[in-house]
């Protein structure tokens, strides 16, 4: 597969899922912007060795998902210098485990405005240029919680049953168009995200870290195996192929089998 003269945005990709992603579609040929945030010099030397390996254009924004304004801008930013987006991959995504009477009202709402609102400024953004050209793909990084739940994670679990909900209608929307938008819902990845919501599910549950990593995380796995950034970019990967131009609408799960109980 080559993806060679596409463009591709990816939120959230300095680190984890995203930055797997980014360097996956570098690598089969699309030029790439990058977003995200973090150490600038680290991913200044991120963005210049991946542009030099994949011999690709590689850009960077550091729009917060927060904001719509910046979101705008960011895709508008990426068509006037990459000339379109043909791949639109919303991952950017932060966490807060709280019983939900403790919650502080203040991160609730920031969990659904990056996780969830942010899915929606960012698309309505690309999806007219991709419906003008006839072709584009949306891939939106959902979770095993976009389609179950579990405590303390009140507003995680509400944005990303959004998020899959978002993806069925938009992907309705743009279908006579050539546009696939989909939904890839993991397990749990090892990544910083992850590693940083242990100490929060430890005080929540009176928990060891071991205790939460075998009793909590991989509990939920039948696999027993945390899922790898590398699988989830390779599933991203495949949905933009022309093998999946059919698929559609569809909420993948890549989560050991988890929710297939």
């Amino acid at each position: 597969m080559s993806l060679k003269g596409k463009n591709a945005v990816v939120t959230g990709s300095t680190s984890g899922i995203g930055r797997a992603i980014a360097c996956a579609l570098a690598r089969e040929g699309a030029n790439v912007m990058l977003n995200g945030f973090g150490d600038e010099p680290a991913i200044e030397n991120e963005r210049m060795r991946l542009a030099r390996e994949a011999s690709v254009e590689v850009l960077y924004s550091r729009a917060d998902m927060s904001k719509p304004n910046e979101i705008t801008t960011m895709i508008e930013e990426a068509t006037a210098k990459l000339g379109s987006v043909d791949i639109l991959v919303n991952n950017a995504g932060i966490q807060f485990v709280s019983p939900v009477e403790e919650f502080p009202a203040d991160k609730w709402e920031a969990i659904i405005r990056i996780n969830l609102i942010s899915v929606f400024h960012a698309t309505r953004a690309a999806l007219p240029g991709m419906k003008a050209r006839k072709w584009g793909r949306v891939i939106n990084t959902g979770s095993a919680h976009s389609l179950v739940a579990s405590p303390f994670k009140s507003a995680y679990v509400a944005a990303k049953h959004g998020v899959a909900g978002f993806t069925k209608t938009v992907a309705l929307e743009a279908a006579s168009f050539g546009v696939t938008v989909n939904c890839i819902s993991p397990g749990y990845v090892w990544t910083e995200l992850v590693e940083r919501q242990i100490p929060d599910t430890m005080k929540a549950r009176n928990m060891t870290k071991e205790e939460v990593i075998d009793e909590v995380l991989l509990k939920a796995q039948p696999t027993k195996q945390f899922v790898t950034v590398d699988q989830v970019a390779s599933l991203a990967l495949y949905l933009c192929s022309d093998a999946a131009s059919q698929i559609t609408g569809a909420n993948l799960s890549i989560d050991g089998g988890w929710t297939a109980q």
